[in-house]
């Protein structure tokens, strides 16, 4: 500047009583604005702050744009004061304005008039003035930026010179109703001569006057073709999006929604459906309206699964998602969310469901457990019937390796390597198996290629049975075959062993009667002894192996007893064991199978010598006989190890035996359980006071008629 700027010189007159009130008044307001502001910022920093994008720094913006507006307000209040009291001032004076006066007036009229085209320019929108004949008067720096044009050359041209819409017969159609409301707002649809682009502008227009009349017009618009742009997309968008999309109120009534809502629904047109009431979709029309929310609802995220009545009287089942719109104060004014039709998806998930359950039921009701390895060696499905033959659930072996099982057998790995190979198509094995109880099971496998739906080989599927009682029942069945063969030649013997020793009792007793010393009688008393043992031995060994008779006979237990005793009397010897038995007298007899009762003796009596020689190498077996009203019981008392609590339920089960693997085949306990049974009899086992095992072998006493009674029951 050439020359410092003249301040302007404040008159001589002092303000008046009301002029200091309200410039009090000016700063009290201001102070006011500013305060409230600060105290809003600080309010609502906390919460904003916990919001995303950073809206946190809204509270700092509203604050300094507080300051901003307030430190503005002040300068002009203070410069109009200025201009007021340098009015104030000519009008006080009679004479004319001096030179000096009147450059401080216009010096400050253009200031202001500077002020206030900063102030238009620093607007993003537009603003502009114009004649009713469209002549441009004044424009802000946005407008000669959208031109691509000077201020100088845009000022004093008509406004039609510069667009192509709108034209000017579109204004003048409009321009009579303007003059008369003298304000218009509306969007505005513009093309530039320079650009081919359609811009859009929400505009709001306003009568200058002079007088009483309308000599021009003002203008403030907005550019709101990104608005449009978005809003043309959405709504392409909304209305081919193939998922219906609703708008509602919060009571369930739409407000509106897209075509493809109107097809999935079954209606005509958009307006039969937004027509609706409320409940008209429910499938229950006695519950509220399925679109509706309760009034405590926070607008947040729904997605559920309803199902909503169409038009034509179906029910389909649709997955609706919807959220909140709020209104500016908070308050919620619509949802807006998304039906999709899944009714054909729900319908075809059903349809598979049955037919995996089918599958499964399928699988489960098979009497073999079913396996499917992989090419990788893994369990890919386990039947549940694995817990029936091993005691394990499917989830212990799914995902793991045959190779890694506990125990895992080398013929079944090697028969799945047959096959994965392509060496057979189908094959068979029988293995070993660990049962979850520790033991030991004899398995069948059965194996057959497992192919995918392109005629792949995907893994092996096994059939696997439990074949440990027919193992056992054959081995049980060659065992017996080798017992009555055995019979039949100890039957023989039996037969050809007794005429020898009929004739050496036969001369013994010859030579008894005939004079001979001493000595020789007692050797001859001694032979005959020995000779009729023998004999003995050998009558019970024909009684044993003689086939039984058809049918039950009266029988002397004691004496059956003594038969059995007699029979293994040399095995018991050799185990240096001694038998404490005592015949009763006047025994009841009992109906029954002498063969079949001698057997269970037998075997009862073999499982107490085994016992007995486990833990020391002699013993003693005291065998009782008593007697009640209706059972004659005899009992087995050992001196072995006994029976432990835990496995004392069981002893009686098939193929449960406690002994080394070859002393026993689990059978001999449950053969004379199911004999006894025949008999209306029973056998239990117990543990006896002073230690070793006790069994009672109880029979039901036989009504006999009294001649039979009389005389002495046989075997």
């Amino acid at each position: 500047m050439s020359e410092p700027e003249k301040q302007p010189t404040r008159p001589a007159t002092t303000p008046t009583s009301l002029e200091q009130e309200e410039a009090w008044l000016w700063r009290i307001a201001l102070f006011f604005v500013v305060l409230l502001a600060t105290g809003l910022a600080a309010e609502s920093w906390e919460r904003l702050q916990s919001l995303p994008y950073h809206l946190g720094l809204l509270s700092i913006g509203l604050l300094c744009v507080a300051i901003a507006f307030s430190g503005f307000a002040y300068g002009r209040r203070k410069r109009v004061t200025e201009l007021q009291n340098l009015v104030r001032g000519f009008q006080e004076r009679t004479a004319a304005p001096t030179d000096e006066q009147l450059d401080q007036l216009g010096e400050l009229i253009a200031r202001s008039q500077r002020s206030f085209k900063e102030l238009i320019d620093s607007f993003d929108d537009i603003a502009f003035a114009t004649s009713l004949e469209g002549k441009i008067k004044t424009v802000n720096r946005r407008v000669t930026e959208l031109l691509g044009i000077p201020y100088p050359e845009v000022v004093g041209h008509r406004i039609d010179e510069f667009l192509d819409e709108p034209k000017r017969e579109d204004v003048d159609r409009g321009l009579a109703r303007f003059l008369d409301k003298r304000r218009w707002s509306g969007v505005v649809c513009v093309r530039l001569k320079t650009s081919a682009r359609t811009l859009y502008f929400d505009c709001a227009l306003n009568a200058i006057v002079k007088g009483d009349e309308v000599v021009g017009m003002s203008a403030l618009a907005r550019d709101v073709t990104e608005e449009r742009e978005k809003e043309r997309r959405f709504t392409e968008l909304f209305e081919t999006l193939q998922e219906g999309v609703y708008f509602s109120t919060p009571e369930g009534k739409l407000l509106d929604g897209n075509a493809a809502l109107v097809q999935v629904l079954g209606y005509g047109s958009k307006e039969e459906l937004l027509s609706l009431d409320p409940k008209a979709l429910n499938s229950d029309p006695n519950q509220s309206p399925v679109l509706g929310r309760s009034a405590d609802d926070e607008g947040g995220v729904r997605t559920r699964e309803i199902t909503l009545h169409r038009k034509n009287g179906t029910l389909g089942v649709f997955l609706d998602t919807s959220r909140a719109v709020w209104d500016a104060g908070g308050k919620i004014v619509r949802y807006q969310g998304t039906l999709v039709d899944v009714t054909e998806r729900r319908e075809m998930e059903k349809a598979l469901r049955r037919q995996e359950e089918f599958h499964r039921y399928l699988l489960e009701s098979f009497p073999d457990l079913i396996l499917v390895i992989d090419l990788n060696g893994r369990y890919s499905f386990v039947s549940s019937r694995i817990h029936d033959l091993r005691g394990y659930k499917p989830e212990d072996l799914l995902g793991k390796k045959v190779e890694e099982e506990q125990d895992y057998s080398p013929e079944l790995f090697a028969l799945y390597r047959d096959l994965i190979t392509g060496r057979k198509m189908f094959g068979s094995c029988d293995y070993n198996a660990r049962h979850r109880d520790s033991s030991w099971r004899t398995m069948r496998a059965s194996a057959s290629p497992l192919f995918d739906a392109e005629n792949k080989l995907s893994g092996v599927i096994v059939s696997v049975r439990d074949i440990t009682v027919e193992k056992k029942l054959e081995q049980q069945i060659i065992q017996s075959e080798r017992l009555a063969a055995m019979g039949q030649m100890i039957g023989g013997f039996a037969h050809e062993l007794n005429n020898p020793l009929t004739s050496i009792l036969g001369m013994s007793e010859l030579l008894q009667e005939g004079e001979a010393p001493e000595s020789v009688r007692k050797q001859m008393v001694i032979l005959q002894q020995q000779a009729r043992r023998a004999a003995e031995i050998v009558q019970n060994l024909m009684y044993f192996s003689r086939p039984p008779a058809p049918g039950k006979s009266p029988i002397d237990l004691g004496e059956l007893v003594q038969r059995t005793l007699h029979l293994h009397a040399y095995s018991l010897r050799k185990s240096n064991i001694t038998v404490d038995f005592l015949k009763a007298n006047s025994v009841p007899p009992v109906s029954g199978d002498a063969h079949q009762l001698m057997q269970v003796f037998l075997n009862l009596i073999l499982n107490s010598e085994q016992a007995m020689r486990e833990v020391r190498d002699r013993g003693t077996l005291r065998i009782r006989i008593n007697k009640d009203e209706k059972s004659v019981s005899v009992i087995f008392q050992d001196d072995g190890p006994g029976i432990s609590p835990d496995i004392l339920p069981n002893i009686f089960d098939p193929f449960y035996t406690t002994k080394r693997p070859g002393r026993g085949t689990g059978l001999g306990l449950s053969i004379c359980k199911a004999i006894l049974r025949e008999h209306r009899g029973n056998v239990e086992a117990a543990s006896g006071a002073g230690g070793g095992a006790v069994f009672t072998v109880t029979l039901p006493i036989v009504s006999m008629p009294s001649e039979t009674a009389n005389s002495t029951p046989t075997v």
